[in-house]
């Protein structure tokens, strides 16, 4: 039987003795029950956006990142596109509400804060996973209290039938699905309303040509993690749920003490490889907002999270190894994607001799997501150095509080 317990640990951050218990225990659990094995690798990422907004969002995606578009599932009320790099890696699902004025519990979850509100309908939505026996997983889960929507509430909310989905969590605001598909077998998620819609393809056509055009589509890789922003005093219970719900393990967590910050990894048991399956980091604050006039602080992760609600903030995509044009391919692929009108929050940080290089993109005006590029030189393993992560974060923080200002004269 596979142990969830036996991969190594790293990191400085202090754990409660709540957290380390009940980490032992869920993990041993899960093992023991069959779940670990029966939950495989994310097949999909969901991520919806605003009326209109959906088109250009594929555009901006095809260029940035390795995706290309295979087709575009019609329903009443959504328009879904799907975006594939191959089958090793996860898809991308652009889903699109047709009617602005909709309301769905996803809608209802931007509402609550001042910044999400103001584009209702666009958030990262969650993560879905294959399973090889979706009857099993759906009865152990419920046997640990995990609630999921019903049929008709999957059907009213035009998520892919086949799908057994966990409702909102309280801590992140994302979902889980399961589905059932054989190993090998394709991803096939409304074969009847499949079609090529033209407005996509010439968007992506556009977009693989420029990227052609600019030297780009051998140095993008996969997704290499995503980052979910939490309220600090929900940092443990949001990583053991996760854990709860997938077959991922408990890497590390850092503390990032300049940005009063903590940076907090899980990754999956079965693919040790992040390009197959990302790794799915945790970033919380370290103290809640209310003792920050106290402590004199900076807090950009806990008002990210006041103002936008717990969500995604950004997807990581790796860049290929090696060097292009006498510079390191990140600067490189920065430095294109700079001259041909996308904006970063910074230079290129990080160096050969730390082990990698990392940059954050502006957050897209479709889905606020922020796309994040990452080289690793030679055999480097982590995910960051401390004194990344805090640029990092510094820059993110500044841009995300003239949106706040923004929000607040725009009210």
């Amino acid at each position: 039987m596979m142990s969830s317990l036996d991969f190594p640990r790293y990191g400085d951050k202090q754990n409660s003795p709540f957290f380390e218990e009940f980490l032992a225990k869920l993990l041993e659990q899960r093992d023991q029950v069959g779940l670990t094995e029966l939950i495989r690798q994310i097949d999909a990422l969901m991520i919806a956006v605003e009326p209109g907004h959906s088109v250009p969002y594929v555009g901006e995606l095809c260029l940035m990142t390795p995706y290309h578009y295979l087709a575009t599932i019609e329903s009443e009320r959504h328009s879904t596109h799907v975006l594939r790099i191959d089958m090793n890696a996860p898809d991308v699902l652009v889903r699109e509400v047709k009617d602005p004025n909709t309301r769905s519990i996803f809608r209802s979850l931007n509402e609550l804060y001042p910044i999400g509100a103001h584009k209702p309908n666009a958030r990262y939505m969650g993560e879905a996973f294959r399973v090889s026996d979706l009857g099993q997983v759906v009865e152990l889960q419920k046997s640990r209290d995990v609630r999921f929507f019903n049929r008709d509430q999957i059907r009213k909310l035009e998520m892919p039938d086949a799908m057994a989905i966990v409702k909102p969590s309280p801590y992140t605001h994302n979902i889980v699905g399961y589905w059932e598909r054989p190993e090998g077998e394709p991803r096939d998620y409304a074969p009847t309303r499949s079609a090529v819609r033209e407005d996509v393809r010439r968007a992506y056509l556009e977009a693989k040509d420029a990227q052609a055009e600019l030297g780009l589509e051998a140095l993008l890789l996969p997704i290499d993690h995503l980052a979910t922003r939490i309220y600090s005093q929900n940092r443990e219970a949001a990583i053991l749920e996760w854990l709860t719900l997938t077959s991922y393990y408990y890497w590390g967590s850092y503390d990032i003490v300049s940005q009063n910050s903590s940076t907090n990894v899980t990754k999956s048991v079965h693919h040790p490889n992040e390009l197959e399956c990302p790794a799915k980091v945790f970033t919380a604050a370290n103290h809640p907002y209310f003792v920050n006039h106290l402590l004199k602080l900076p807090s950009p992760t806990e008002a990210f999270v006041r103002n936008y609600g717990p969500r995604l903030h950004h997807l990581a995509v790796a860049v290929r190894d090696g060097e292009t044009e006498g510079k390191a391919n990140i600067d490189y692929v920065v430095g294109t994607l700079r001259d041909c009108g996308k904006e970063f929050l910074l230079d290129v940080i990080g160096s050969k001799e730390d082990g990698l290089k990392q940059v954050f993109s502006s957050a897209s005006e479709y889905s606020s997501l922020i796309v994040e590029y990452v080289q690793r030189f030679g055999d480097f393993q982590g995910f960051f150095t401390k004194e990344n992560v805090a640029e990092l974060t510094q820059a993110a923080g500044v841009e995300e509080n003239l949106r706040a200002l923004e929000a607040e004269v725009a009210a």
